[in-house]
C-alpha cells in the first residue's frame, strides 16, 4: 500500500519538472499549481519555499547528493535528480521539516516516478540526514569554481565575475542572488513623495525605510499582498526597484518635455517620468506585445495619471512620426536578467549561446530608438543587467557608429551595494546641431 505524499511535494515536483522541461517561469508555474493541486495558504506557501531552495541551491545539493550516492549525478534520470534535490533542501535548508517526512515523501515520489529507484532515494537521502552536520567540504576555495558549487551558479558566470571583479566582489553578488530582495515601492508623486509614504506605511505598523539609492522609493518588509498595503487604494505608489528608479531619475525628466519609453512594459518607468513631469508633458509608452499595454494603462488609471499614452512598436523600427519628435527616450531594453536572480532564480541556468545573441538585439534597437530623440535631446540606455557586453559594449558599439551622442554618465548598480536589483543606465546626450 502507497504512502500518503503531501500536497506541497506534489504541486513542487510539478513545478520543477516544468521548470526543468519546458524552460518555465517558476512564478508562473506555482501560480498554476497552487490551482492544479487545490493547494491551501499554508501548502502553497511550503511548496513556494522548497521549489526557491532548490533552485538556489542545485549545484550545491548536486554535490552533496554525488557525495554520498553510487550512481553519479550525471548518470541520474532528470526526475529522480528532482526528486533527490527537493529531499536535500528539506534536510539541509528547512530546519522545521522532520527528516523522516523529507527521506518518506521523497521515497514515495521516487516510487511513483519509477519504483526501482526508491531505493537509491531512500539511501542518499539517509545518508545526507545522517551527515548533516559533517558535510564534506566544498572543493577549491577562494576560485570561481568553489563559488558556483556554493552558490549554484553557473561556471562560465562565476569565472567572468571573479576575472572582471575578483574574488570578494563575486562572492558578495553570488551569495546575495540567493537571498530575498526587498519590496521597494515608488511614491507617486503626483500625490505623496517617499518620506510621507514611508510615514504612513509605519504609521500603519509596516516595516518601511527610505532607499540609499533612490530619493523616491520605499522599502517596505512584508510579505503580504501589495494591494493590502495603505495608500494602494489612493495610488500613491506602485512597485517599482530602486535601481530602475535611480536610472529615470539620472535622465532628469522636467515639466513640459515629451517622452519616448520604448520598451515600457511593465510601465514603472513611464508612471515615475508622469510623475517628475509633474503631469505637465507627454508620455508615449511602447511595447512589442500589444497585450502588454493595458497593464500599463491601468496603472496610470489608479495613479491619477493623464499624460501616458500607450502604442505598440517594435522598438528597432520606430513610428516615421516619432522620429526626432521627443526630449527624452528611455530604452530599457531586453537583456539577460542577471541582475535580477534575486527575483527570478531560473535566470542563472539559461543558455550561453542564446545570451550571447542578446548584444547584437540591444545595439539594433538602441540604433532605432536614437533616431527618435530631438537635437540636444536625452537617450537612456538600461539594462536589468551586470554583463559588460550587453552594458558597457553596446553603449561603446553605439558611440562608435554615431558621433551625434555622447556619453553624460553610466553606472552599473550591484545587487550587494544597496540591496537592490542589479542595474546599470547610460545617460547619452545628442548634439544641440544633429539632424
Amino acid at each position: 500500500m502507497s504512502r500518503a505524499v503531501s500536497p506541497a511535494r506534489e504541486a513542487a515536483l510539478y513545478v520543477l519538472s516544468r521548470c526543468r522541461r519546458f524552460d518555465a517561469w517558476s512564478q508562473q508555474t506555482l501560480e498554476s499549481a497552487r490551482a492544479r493541486f487545490a493547494l491551501e495558504p499554508r501548502d502553497a506557501a511550503l511548496c513556494s519555499r522548497m521549489c526557491l531552495a532548490v533552485l538556489q541551491n542545485a549545484s550545491l545539493c548536486d554535490y552533496y547528493i554525488g557525495a554520498f550516492s553510487s550512481v553519479t549525478v550525471r548518470e541520474m534520470e532528470p526526475a529522480v535528480l528532482d526528486i533527490l534535490r527537493l529531499g536535500t533542501v528539506q534536510l539541509l535548508f528547512m530546519d522545521r521539516i522532520p527528516v523522516s517526512a523529507a527521506v518518506n515523501e521523497s521515497v514515495e515520489l521516487a516510487k511513483r516516478a519509477n519504483q526501482k529507484t526508491a531505493g537509491l532515494v531512500n539511501a542518499v537521502l539517509r545518508r545526507i540526514a545522517e551527515n548533516a552536520d559533517r558535510l564534506p567540504a566544498i572543493p577549491d576555495p577562494g576560485t570561481a569554481r568553489e563559488l558556483s558549487i556554493l552558490y549554484s551558479h553557473p561556471l562560465w558566470l562565476c569565472e567572468k565575475i571573479v576575472n572582471e571583479r575578483g574574488y570578494p566582489f563575486a562572492r558578495d553578488y553570488f551569495s546575495t542572488n540567493n537571498t530575498p530582495g526587498a519590496l521597494t515601492l515608488t511614491a507617486n508623486l503626483l500625490r505623496t513623495d517617499a518620506v510621507h509614504l514611508t510615514e504612513k506605511l509605519l504609521a500603519a505598523g509596516f516595516e518601511a525605510s527610505a532607499s540609499e539609492l533612490s530619493g523616491v522609493s520605499v522599502k517596505v518588509g512584508s510579505g503580504g499582498a501589495v494591494t493590502a498595503l495603505p495608500g494602494y487604494g489612493e495610488g500613491e505608489f506602485f512597485v517599482q526597484d530602486a535601481a530602475a528608479a535611480a536610472g529615470i531619475l539620472a535622465a532628469a525628466p522636467q515639466k513640459g518635455m515629451r517622452v519616448l519609453d520604448a520598451c515600457a512594459a511593465p510601465g514603472g518607468k513611464s508612471l515615475l517620468c508622469a510623475g517628475l513631469l509633474e503631469g505637465d508633458g507627454e508620455i508615449v509608452a511602447c511595447d512589442l506585445h500589444e497585450k502588454k499595454l493595458p497593464r500599463i494603462a491601468e496603472n496610470a488609471s489608479r495613479l491619477g495619471i493623464g499624460c501616458i499614452r500607450t502604442a505598440a512598436m517594435d522598438a528597432s523600427s520606430p513610428r516615421e512620426e516619432f522620429k526626432g519628435a521627443f526630449d527624452l527616450v528611455i530604452v530599457d531594453v531586453p537583456c539577460s536578467g542577471m541582475g535580477v536572480i534575486r527575483k527570478k532564480p531560473e535566470i542563472r541556468y539559461k543558455d550561453r549561446a542564446q545570451l550571447s545573441a542578446l548584444p547584437e538585439v540591444q545595439l539594433r534597437i538602441l540604433r532605432g530608438c536614437a533616431a527618435c530623440v530631438r537635437p540636444g535631446g536625452t537617450l537612456l540606455y538600461s539594462t536589468c543587467t551586470v554583463l559588460r557586453e550587453e552594458n558597457e559594449g553596446v553603449v561603446n558599439a553605439f558611440i562608435a557608429g554615431d558621433d551625434r551622442f555622447r556619453a553624460d554618465s553610466m553606472r552599473t548598480i550591484w545587487p550587494q551595494e544597496y540591496d537592490s536589483d542589479g542595474f546599470f543606465y547610460c545617460i547619452l546626450k545628442k548634439n544641440d546641431d544633429s539632424q
